[in-house]
């Protein structure tokens, strides 16, 4: 098991969207206590029907292996309480607001829904979500500062891998670089006026009392995340937002008041504030986009057409284009080239890249450049590109010589793993547990529950 598995474990016991229909059925108890807290029979309920509701599986008996994950979890809270480990509030709401986003959007269709399945407002799910997010951010925090002075050398790695079968050895998938070159249809000054016109006109209606924000955020917004709460984007800070959003967003005071409209590399909004908590806001908006024609798609497919053309010609190299003429800010000043932000690493599995980019590079040869094709980016706004393919490993065993950091990772892993593990048995032996009777007839992976 590796410290990412056993995180995620632990954060499966905490999810609260259980179903409410099973939870009523429980007949409560307190089952365990650690230290000084307590583990209810609907703790434990409530985790393995929420397993069960994301097809998580649970090899062996849930009725042991969940209270001992919740056990585990409050080793590690205990330690963050003596060792005064604290967490963001902003950063934990910011997490909880896109999560019940996602959830009323794609599992449930709409907040009323949701409020029904769980039996509780929004809001009492908000912070009941609230409190378990900022336990498993606090649990995250503790085990990072047990491990973050483990390091490896490669003399450790060597040593680990050198008398591993084969088939141990870890296979490592084709990965890909890729670079890219992007460009954004012309709006026509006409159909940028048409959205402000358009945007003009629910500001109109708001004043007027002829309508509510959120109604006109539900039928007309393009941001569909928010939409369907009626624009609402939940608590968050500053730094949450693009800059121009943030400025007008944060300079609101009166809740009735519906801001300027706000140009973003999204589109164009107006914004409404719902409530000042500190250095945090909620606010509400309605996005509108300006329509791309086809005729102006076609024509930036023509201009890199010509592009490329120059560059198979040896005119210029793509290299020297991409500055030049590309539109995408985040690879434009690395010569096009894609990166992971949440790894730093240029290279990719195909099934890691936008699927029009993998879909263009699965049959070319290094160095090939594809032909313009039309994709949505990370602002969700329709471009053209083209890429090149700038290097290519095909899937093969790990070695030592080529993949010497993948390597690294897993023997990282292996002892980081170790270190929390022995961590858990010492713990159990300092702290006061009780389990009832009833439940302790389990072979737990930590058998020093039972004293």
């Amino acid at each position: 098991m590796t410290i990412r598995k056993f995180l995620i474990g632990l954060c499966a016991t905490c999810s609260l969207m259980a179903s409410a229909q099973e939870q009523k059925n429980v007949i409560d108890e307190v089952i365990w206590i650690v230290g000084d807290e307590a583990i209810l029979k609907s703790d434990v309920e409530n985790a393995r029907v929420e397993a069960l509701r994301r097809g998580q599986r649970v090899e062996g008996d849930p009725y042991c292996i969940v209270p001992e994950q919740l056990a585990v979890q409050k080793l590690f809270l205990h330690q963050a309480a003596i060792d005064s480990v604290t967490v963001s509030d902003g950063d934990v709401f910011q997490e909880v607001d896109m999560d019940l986003n996602a959830a009323i959007l794609n599992e449930f269709g709409s907040r009323e829904k949701l409020e029904e399945y769980m039996g509780k407002s929004l809001s009492q799910i908000r912070e009941q979500m609230f409190n378990s997010y900022r336990d498993q951010e606090l649990v995250r925090k503790v085990q990072l500062s047990l491990v973050e002075n483990i390091k490896v050398t490669p003399a450790q790695v060597r040593r680990y891998f050198k008398d591993l079968p084969e088939d141990s050895i870890p296979f490592i998938p084709t990965k890909v670089e890729c670079q890219i070159i992007t460009r954004e249809p012309r709006i026509p000054i006409e159909e940028i006026e048409r959205v402000k016109d358009e945007l003009r006109s629910y500001t109109e209606r708001i004043n007027n009392g002829s309508a509510q924000f959120s109604t006109l955020a539900l039928l007309y917004s393009e941001d569909k995340a928010s939409a369907q709460q009626g624009g609402e984007l939940g608590f968050a800070g500053r730094g949450s937002y693009v800059p121009e959003f943030s400025n007008v967003a944060f300079s609101l005071t009166d809740p009735k008041t519906v801001s300027k409209i706000v140009e973003t590399e999204y589109g164009f909004h107006i914004i409404q504030l719902i409530e000042k908590r500190g250095d945090m806001i909620n606010c509400r908006h309605i996005l509108r986009k300006p329509r791309v024609s086809t005729e102006a798609l076609q024509q930036c497919v023509n201009d890199l057409d010509s592009i490329t053309a120059e560059i198979n010609k040896g005119a210029f190299t793509f290299d020297e284009c991409v500055s030049v003429v590309s539109y995408d800010k985040d690879t434009r000043n690395n010569y096009g080239l894609l990166f992971d932000k949440d790894t730093g690493s240029s290279k990719f599995e195909m099934k890691d890249l936008p699927t029009e980019v993998a879909r263009a590079v699965a049959g070319m040869k290094v160095g090939e450049i594809s032909k313009p094709f039309i994709m949505v980016n990370s602002k969700l706004k329709d471009v053209v590109a083209v890429v090149k393919l700038k290097s290519r490993i095909n899937g093969h065993r790990a070695t030592m010589a080529e993949d010497y950091q993948d390597l690294q990772d897993v023997v990282l892993g292996k002892l980081r793993e170790e270190k929390l593990e022995q961590w858990i048995r010492d713990k159990q032996k300092t702290t006061y547990i009780h389990i009832n009777d009833g439940w302790q007839n389990c072979e737990f992976q930590y058998p020093g529950w039972v004293k």
